[in-house]
């Protein structure tokens, strides 16, 4: 072949080459716009129009919805519902709520808000709504997987394979009871922020109310705080739900961001940052979490603190807990990504071992089920359950004051724990 031909093949082939890359950076364009499309129809249904709106020092946006717009009535089940404003039975308490818990030389403090009540309150008929941004929902794998805990997410205390959870990168440190009838649960978690290593990583202190098997069909009811840089692109530390009827495959979310949770109340948002949390050695802060079923109704219900019943989720996204829970569990749980093929340093609870103790390990006290009468009542037969106590461990005690207690967590990545 003379040159001229070859200079032709080569002119061909780069038309060719050409012709590839236009096609496909208008494929990438077009998944682009297409991506864009679909993250702001998700943004469209997710943010309800406010009647009035607060900006947060922490930087987010608070809508204040009508109660009877909110993201759970976009449910076909919900249409027609009749909203419940307050429980029918509140469950008979152990220990006296409005007493400070003392230790020597120490006290915990009781004022726990949450940051955008500097800037302003929802006024009353409207529930506060931490607004979701595209940048939120562009950190997720998917716009369908946005807000939903990763499968296999669940302290499983008795596993017949022991890396069962680890496969799924998660790990915990917790107290739990089994083998009864629970109608709920409470606890009075210390809060700090841990650090975290990797912004795929999160780091939780929670209370879990299962029902079920750790099949496919577990149905599980949380409630407690979190720091996911993924989830909120910060590392505050914030109050946060979650709930799922099939062991977190397509059903359930975190706080309000799907169909289901129904919030009455104008004063705490799910998702928002709670302030001031816990210091080392320093002033110690708790907040106090009780989730029960309203025996008239079936509801599953929530309360903040003292003063504030949040809202329910109706019974009907259930199956198992339609009737009752067979496990509550309470404790920690971080993802672990192995980042360098290395156990990950992000903390759990203070980021400190169990045996240092108050001012310097998290802890939860007072933990208490809700029997089949409605009343609270101390867990009996706790176990507690770790993957790598070298990494993340738990130790638990009892006493008049605090009830049933434990410490939990750790540093994560230490000589011990590599």
């Amino acid at each position: 072949m003379g040159s001229s031909g070859a200079s032709a093949v080569t002119i061909l082939l780069l038309f060719c080459l050409w012709g590839v890359f236009i096609s496909l950076s208008s494929a990438a364009r077009l998944s682009l716009s297409r991506q864009k499309l679909e993250v702001a129809k998700h943004l469209n249904r997710l943010n309800k129009s406010p009647v009035k709106t607060i900006q947060s020092p922490d930087g987010d946006t608070i809508d204040c919805v009508p109660v009877s717009k909110q993201p759970a009535f976009d449910h076909p089940f919900l249409k027609d519902h009749k909203i419940q404003t307050r429980p029918s039975f509140h469950p008979e308490g152990l220990f006296e709520e409005n007493k400070l818990s003392e230790k020597p030389k120490a006290k915990v403090h009781i004022p726990i808000s949450q940051a955008w009540h500097a800037n302003g309150r929802c006024p009353e008929d409207t529930i506060p709504i931490r607004r979701t941004k595209e940048e939120d929902v562009l950190r997720a794998s998917s716009v369908r997987r946005y807000g939903r805990k990763k499968h296999r997410a669940i302290p499983k205390p008795r596993s017949a394979e022991p890396d069962l959870i680890n496969q799924s990168g998660h790990q915990h440190a917790i107290a739990y009871v089994e083998g009864d009838k629970y109608y709920g649960a409470k606890a009075t978690i210390n809060v700090w922020e841990p650090k975290i290593q990797q912004p795929n990583e999160f780091s939780l202190s929670q209370l879990w109310i299962l029902g079920g098997s750790f099949g496919q069909d577990l149905n599980s009811i949380e409630a407690g705080w979190q720091v996911s840089p993924d989830l909120y692109g910060d590392n505050n530390t914030r109050l946060f739900t979650y709930w799922t009827s099939d062991a977190y495959q397509a059903t359930g979310c975190y706080n309000l961001l799907c169909s289901g949770f129904i919030q009455v109340n104008s004063e705490i948002a799910m998702g928002a940052t709670i302030t001031p949390v816990s210091g080392y050695r320093n002033s110690q802060y708790d907040i106090s979490i009780l989730i029960w079923k309203d025996p008239k109704e079936g509801h599953w219900w929530m309360q903040f603190g003292n003063d504030y019943v949040l809202g329910y989720w109706p019974s009907f996204l259930f199956s198992y807990l339609a009737d009752s829970a067979s496990m509550i569990e309470w404790g920690g749980e971080v993802v672990n990504s192995e980042p360098d093929g290395q156990h990950t340093s992000t903390q759990m609870g203070s980021g400190h071992f169990p045996e240092e103790g108050f001012g310097k390990s998290s802890y939860f006290r007072n933990i208490q089920v809700v029997d089949s009468s409605n009343n609270l009542k101390a867990p009996k037969g706790l176990g507690t359950f770790t993957e790598q106590s070298n990494c993340y461990d738990v130790q638990t005690g009892s006493n008049g004051d605090w009830g049933h207690y434990f410490y939990y967590g750790g540093p994560g990545k230490n000589p011990n724990c590599q």
